[in-house]
């Protein structure tokens, strides 16, 4: 059974570093892309980043281009989002997502197929 186990989320203050993980089960992570989207309170789920299968191309959101970085571990079937210089208008329940590509490249604007829980992530003094 596909299975994706977001962690890593938390508190921090603004200006501050979380670094999430998206652990992959059930499933060959080499042939997916991952997507990291986030939703906030009364807003609308919207696109974070993106990884292809390989990890040769990301994608990024403008408002968190030059801040986040995608990185993914197929090894250890693990997909990481780095985030820096967080902001409280960061906050939100961020999920990731999986979506069979095969050694495409394609990875921003598809619908996903396969979802995690989510992790909570609050900026905030």
């Amino acid at each position: 059974q596909l299975q994706l186990v977001e962690s890593g989320g938390g508190l921090v203050q603004p200006g501050g570093s979380l670094r999430l993980s998206c652990a992959a089960s059930g499933f060959i992570l080499d042939y997916y892309a991952i997507g990291w989207f986030r939703q906030a309170p009364g807003k609308e789920r919207e696109g974070v980043s993106c990884i292809s299968s390989s990890g040769g191309s990301t994608n990024y959101a403008d408002s968190v281009k030059g801040r986040f970085t995608m990185s993914r571990d197929n090894a250890k079937k693990t997909v990481y989002l780095q985030m820096n210089s967080l902001k409280p208008e960061d906050t939100a329940v961020y999920y990731c997502a999986a979506l069979e590509t095969g050694r495409a490249t394609m990875c921003w604007g598809y619908e996903y197929d396969y979802w995690g829980q989510g992790t909570q992530v609050t900026v905030s003094s």
